[in-house]
């Protein structure tokens, strides 16, 4: 058994690093002026019909994003792939896989990408097109791995590849995620810590920064074709540190209620707190619901609700389907969609 003192000297210096990153970008006042801002996009219709509360609520394929500590608390392999229909008629998928070694030991992989779609090129001498088309999406791939030191307290990571194309310009980078997850004896009381996008910055490049420039256009004679790159800004990437608490607050053989509450200090926005609830039925009907960016002023997130069934095969696997809904307001909403095994 995990002693308190002992999860304490791992909590501590995570929650103080958490700190002294994100409180170093708030005072700055970063406010939108991040990079890959994709990824706070929520990943997965369970965690977000609860309102992005989930740093301490599963250890399905989606806790790679929210808490990579939680993922070798899972009893199975399992695989999910998710769709949502983003805003403005753009698509965001990931897919996630969660492999168990063994019953301390898992690793883990994952795949997001946001793609905006593509348009015709117009000019001004072709308004009516060029023939060409041009397009933009952003990916980020993950390798994770989760190890359970006791049956109450695990931790994990995930290192990934991060990357924005905007037509023929490109940007990428590398980043780590780190997280726990401690499982105390109240109630099945879970408390998950993770800081998540801590890596390098990005800086476009590509061919359309190719430009010819005359050094010296008051002269005669001199070379006006030399070939010059126009150099764009290093953005940092949006940093993350979650704090989460979860708990089992009905639990009857036929039903179970957890309450999840998650505080996320983001280093190019203000400081949130997400709330939610899920309800597990007979364990084969989950109902959600949640509340999204309380506290922070001007916000167009709020509900979310959402449901999800579950079936099981003797000796075979086990499958998931999940919808979930959230509000923006002015924004009008998303949906999100996911299909899930479990072997």
């Amino acid at each position: 058994m995990l002693r308190p003192y002992r999860f304490l000297r791992v909590l501590i210096p995570l929650v103080l690093v958490g700190s002294i990153f994100t409180g170093q970008a708030w005072a700055q006042n970063k406010v939108g002026t991040t990079a890959g801002t994709f990824l706070g996009i929520s990943i997965g219709p369970r965690a977000t019909a609860m309102g992005g509360a989930f740093a301490a609520v599963g250890s399905d394929p989606t806790a790679l994003y929210y808490n990579p500590g939680a993922v070798a608390q899972g009893e199975m392999s399992q695989l999910s792939v998710v769709h949502t229909n983003w805003l403005l008629d753009t698509h965001f998928n990931w897919v996630g896989f969660v492999f168990k070694l063994d019953n301390a030991n898992a690793i883990g992989l994952s795949y997001t990408q946001l793609n905006y779609g593509e348009e015709e090129i117009t000019t001004v001498l072709k308004p009516e097109g060029t023939g060409e088309r041009w397009s933009a999406n952003d990916l980020a791939v993950g390798l994770s791995y989760g190890r359970s030191l006791t049956d109450r307290f695990s931790l994990g990571g995930t290192v990934k590849f991060i990357q924005q194309k905007i037509y023929n310009e490109s940007a990428s980078a590398v980043s780590v995620d780190v997280g726990l997850l401690f499982i105390t004896g109240f109630n099945n009381m879970r408390l998950g810590m993770s800081i998540a996008n801590f890596g390098t910055d990005m800086r476009f490049e590509g061919r359309d920064l190719i430009q010819r420039v005359d050094l010296d256009p008051e002269s005669l004679g001199n070379n006006d074709k030399i070939v010059g790159f126009l150099k764009t800004d290093h953005w940092p990437l949006p940093l993350f540190f979650r704090v989460g608490v979860a708990m089992d607050v009905v639990k009857m053989p036929f039903a179970v209620m957890t309450v999840a509450v998650d505080a996320l200090r983001p280093s190019d926005n203000d400081e949130i707190v997400n709330v939610g609830t899920e309800i597990v039925l007979q364990n084969a009907l989950f109902l959600r619901a949640g509340y999204k960016s309380l506290f922070r002023e001007n916000s167009e997130e709020g509900l979310t609700f959402g449901a999800g069934v579950q079936f099981l095969q003797p000796g075979g696997p086990r499958w998931s389907f999940d919808y979930a809904y959230a509000d923006f307001g002015m924004m009008d909403y998303v949906q999100m969609f996911s299909l899930g095994i479990a072997f």
